[in-house]
C-alpha cells in the first residue's frame, strides 16, 4: 500500500512553530513513528507553502504516480482554497483531511473546512497522532 502525506503552509515548521499549540515533534519524527508502526506502508511525503503547488502535487498522485490514499493538512488552505477543494475532487484517490489541533475550538474562521466536504473523512485535535489515525483509516 502507498499512502502520500501531504502538508500546507507553514507546516515546515512543525516542532519549533507555536509548540504550546502544535507540539514539539517534528515532521521527521512524525515520519519515523509512522513508517515504525506501519513497516508495510510506503510512504511519501510532501510539503509547500504554495497553494498551486500543492494542486500540482495533489494531481500527480491521482494520476501521474498514483497512491492508494492521501492524508492532507492544508493548513489555513482548508478553510480559504476552493481551488484546492476543486483539485481534491478531480482525482480519484481518496483524501482524509487532519489538523494537529482542534480546527472548532479556535478562531470561527477556522471552524469551517472548504476541503471536508470532498475528503474521505477529517480528522482533529489530537496533535501529531492524527496522521497516525488517518493512516489507520486506510487500513480497514
Amino acid at each position: 500500500m502507498k499512502i502520500a502525506i501531504v502538508n500546507g503552509p507553514n507546516l515546515n515548521l512543525l516542532g519549533k512553530r507555536e509548540p504550546h499549540k502544535y507540539g514539539s515533534t517534528s515532521m521527521t519524527e512524525i515520519l519515523d513513528n509512522l513508517r515504525a508502526a506501519f513497516p508495510h506502508v510506503e510512504l511519501t511525503y510532501y510539503q509547500s507553502n504554495h497553494e498551486g503547488d500543492l494542486i500540482d502535487c495533489l494531481h500527480r498522485l491521482g494520476y501521474q504516480t498514483p497512491v492508494d490514499g492521501i492524508i492532507l493538512n492544508a493548513g489555513a488552505y482548508t478553510h480559504t482554497s476552493l481551488a484546492l477543494a476543486d483539485a481534491i475532487a478531480a482525482i480519484p484517490v481518496p483524501v482524509v483531511e487532519v489538523h494537529l489541533t482542534n480546527i472548532f475550538s479556535r478562531e470561527p474562521i477556522r471552524h469551517t473546512s472548504l476541503i471536508a466536504p470532498v475528503c474521505r473523512g477529517s480528522i482533529s485535535g489530537f496533535g501529531a497522532k492524527v496522521y497516525q489515525l488517518a493512516l489507520s483509516s486506510f487500513m480497514s
